[in-house]
């Protein structure tokens, strides 16, 4: 693994910055999505943009390219003030952006692409013979061999990113921005994408780089800026950064305190008998390198690992959310192939996603309907649950998880996050599953009811029910878990029971120096 950049310090680094942001904030009612923030862009210099989720990178981003207007704080693009009130106005300065989803035709071909909206003209039509010439010079340029009269839509996503890439080098941008780019590559097609941004960034172009994969940052940035929570954090040369202390600077929390947190849950002996489940060599491309997992009865298995590190992979595998492409899954023994969610809940398994939003709450139906989704979704909708069971059960469960108010007919949009995440847990609950997997259960909640729900889980531990158990909150991965898997770049790397872990330790392994003779998976 690289430990530091193949650049450090670039000569071009001592000039003026060609983009600088200055105590920039911007507000969403009364959210302060950036609080202040800075950061200087410099020629012939990639710069990674670091943090965890809700950091503000993205805000950021929009706040240069003209999507967000920003509030406060100023923008000054080689040394002179600008205001973007819109992306065109962002792009005539220079900045151009390749987001993670390719924003380009898929059908129209590579050269139309490349200089849609610039086509060179003769005698008032498009000269499709000239045009073909000057992407075909400019991928060569990059190194990119592809034949500019294809289809875009005929390449892979990782050739497409390329051409987008193409299309800020033909417009002269001074400013490439990546966000996520690497996210659905494979090794080769991420070695193919640093090729171009080495010899772009040696050309005196300013990239921004995001990315969750540490190894990445390591080998590709020389220079990064941390945010968390809205705020800067800190300017730091890759080269003089290690690992560990960017982990520690994007989650930000004091060690020492959280080392001598208590764990409020007792843990079970684990790895006993036979398990409940098992997955062998489990994967997915681009998304899951194989992976191996047990879960025993009883037993809370904590995945810890920053974002993107494949935590949210595993469980929708392990769910059949998506679909597998190696490995196999057994339940009590049996192999079993989850091809929808609909098998894997006939097999007793419950999936709470961390996108509350998206795949969870259904803001316009009751308390109610929401809470008995998916009992009624395994029954059959042309199986509908007697009333009395439906009136009992909501009761039931309200009172349980102290959901408020405590009204069956209320509006699930009128709830808070804390309160809509119970009335999801107990959605899951009210199934009798064998094992449940939680992604993010206690996020953007508040401490009350997160410790409600922690609580909760432990006690359905100690009563039978198997859970898988992810969250970015390590204490809280630690507080209540039997057993620790620790993932990191799509792949488990660390896997040990929970004797005395403490968060140091578990920071130690996500960023790549564990102790020697620690046991790996």
């Amino acid at each position: 693994m690289r430990t530091q950049p193949d650049t450090v310090a670039r000569p071009e680094a001592q000039a003026q910055p060609v983009i600088e942001m200055r105590d920039i904030s911007i507000t969403f009612g009364a959210v302060r999505a950036l609080d202040g923030v800075s950061v200087r862009l410099f020629p012939g210099e990639v710069h990674a943009l670091m943090g965890e989720n809700g950091a503000g990178k993205s805000t950021l981003i929009k706040a240069l390219t003209g999507v967000y207007t920003i509030d406060a704080g100023t923008v000054l693009v080689g040394g002179e003030q600008h205001e973007f009130h819109s992306p065109a106005a962002s792009q005539a300065a220079g900045i151009s952006t390749v987001y993670q989803e390719v924003n380009l035709v898929p059908n129209l071909t590579v050269a139309e692409n490349m200089l849609l909206g610039r086509e060179p003209r003769r005698f008032g039509s498009i000269n499709v013979r000239e045009m073909n010439r000057r992407a075909r010079r400019t991928l060569l340029h990059l190194g990119i061999d592809i034949d500019p009269r294809t289809v875009l839509d005929e390449h892979p996503i990782a050739v497409q990113q390329l051409v987008a890439i193409a299309r800020a080098v033909d417009v002269e941008a001074k400013v490439l921005i990546l966000d996520e780019p690497t996210s659905s590559l494979d090794a080769d097609e991420v070695e193919k994408l640093f090729t171009v941004m080495r010899r772009l960034r040696d050309e005196g172009v300013a990239i921004v780089f995001v990315s969750h994969f540490l190894d990445q940052i390591y080998e590709i940035a020389d220079r990064m800026t941390i945010l968390r929570n809205g705020r800067l954090v800190e300017e730091r040369m890759v080269a003089d950064t290690t690992q560990l202390e960017l982990v520690r600077l994007m989650i930000g929390r004091e060690l020492e305190v959280l080392d001598r947190l208590d764990r409020e849950a007792p843990h079970t002996e684990s790895g006993s008998g036979t398990p409940l489940l098992k997955a062998v060599g489990l994967g997915r491309r681009n998304s899951l390198e194989a992976t191996d997992l047990e879960l025993f009865e009883g037993e809370v298995v904590g995945i810890a690992g920053l974002l993107g590190s494949g935590r949210t992979e595993l469980a929708r595998l392990l769910f059949g959310a998506d679909t597998a492409d190696s490995g196999e899954l057994a339940v009590r023994s049996h192999r079993r192939k989850l091809r929808s969610p609909r098998h894997a809940i006939d097999r007793n398994i419950a999936f709470s996603s961390e996108d509350r939003k998206a795949e969870g709450v259904v803001g316009d139906l009751t308390v109610a309907d929401n809470m008995l989704l998916a009992l009624q979704a395994s029954r059959g909708w042309l199986r509908p649950i007697p009333q009395a069971t439906r009136t009992r059960l909501v009761k039931d469960y309200i009172e349980a998880l102290d959901i408020r108010p405590a009204d069956p007919h209320a509006l699930m949009r009128h709830l808070s996050g804390g309160n809509q995440q119970k009335v999801l847990l107990a959605r899951w609950l009210i199934t009798e599953p064998e094992i449940l997997i939680l992604d993010e259960p206690t996020r953007g909640i508040d401490i009350g009811a997160k410790a409600q729900i922690q609580a909760k889980v432990a006690e359905l531990a100690a009563q039978g029910l198997s859970v898988v158990f992810i969250s970015a909150e390590l204490e809280e991965v630690l507080r209540l878990s039997d057993r620790l898997v620790v993932m990191r770049d799509r792949r488990k790397i660390h896997e040990q029971t929970n004797d005395d872990v403490s968060v140091r330790d578990v920071l130690e392994i996500i960023a790549g120096e564990a102790r020697e003779g620690e046991t790996r998976a």
